[in-house]
């Protein structure tokens, strides 16, 4: 299973970004599909996670501004972020938990970069 994750950029505090992420690769089944984001010098941690079932969870930092969504045709998980803030700032990953033909394993993008100025 391959990730493509797009989106990323420069932008000012308060300004929005949309982030997308494809699995690709003979994919059988998604359940969850999720992001998380790594800034430097610290854990890469979770940002936003959707369940098959469209349920969905955000970090404490990010609720109420950022909104996860998933298109289950395409294989397809956005993270659409609003009111950016320069803690923001970081390299974003999709992570999708996915079956090819048996069991369900974790596969991971290769990350997005997010710079938010103030």
């Amino acid at each position: 299973v391959q990730l493509q994750a797009s989106g990323g950029g420069l932008v000012q505090a308060g300004g929005s970004l949309r982030l997308s992420c494809e699995a690709s690769g003979s994919v059988f089944s998604i359940k969850a599909m999720g992001w998380y984001r790594q800034a430097p010098g610290k854990q890469r941690d979770l940002v936003a996670h959707i369940t098959d079932g469209g349920a969905t969870n955000y970090a404490v930092a990010v609720k109420g501004r950022f909104t996860i969504s998933r298109d289950n045709a395409k294989n397809t998980v956005y993270l659409q972020m609003n009111s950016l803030e320069p803690e923001d700032t970081a390299i974003y990953y999709c992570s999708v938990v996915a079956s090819r033909t048996g069991p369900y394993f974790r596969y991971w993008g290769q990350g997005t970069l997010v710079t938010v100025s103030s």
